[in-house]
């Protein structure tokens, strides 16, 4: 049902040409002052849609978002507690 996307951070020589990267996923972000675009597009095409960028003059370096493969499944303090006593009856 949903896509898998991942975000690539774009840094730029000038910010003129972030309006270009429209055409390559969704722009979430624009830094004025780092000069960095983050753009959003489908897992399937991060390969793909890197080699285009590179290709470009005014970009300076690309990196990928690691968002995607991070463990986002945390466990409460409750629980742990609950894994330190045990409640065996003698």
């Amino acid at each position: 049902m949903f896509v898998q996307r991942q975000g690539i951070i774009i840094y730029l020589q000038s910010l003129k040409q972030s309006k270009i990267l429209r055409k390559f996923g969704n722009i979430h972000y624009v830094s004025k002052r780092l000069k960095y675009v983050v753009l959003y597009c489908n897992m399937d095409d991060v390969d793909r849609t890197i080699e285009r960028l590179k290709k470009f003059h005014f970009v300076k370096k690309i990196d990928l978002s690691l968002k995607p493969f991070i463990k986002t499944e945390y466990e409460g303090k409750n629980s742990e507690r609950n894994k330190e006593y045990d409640y065996q009856i003698d």
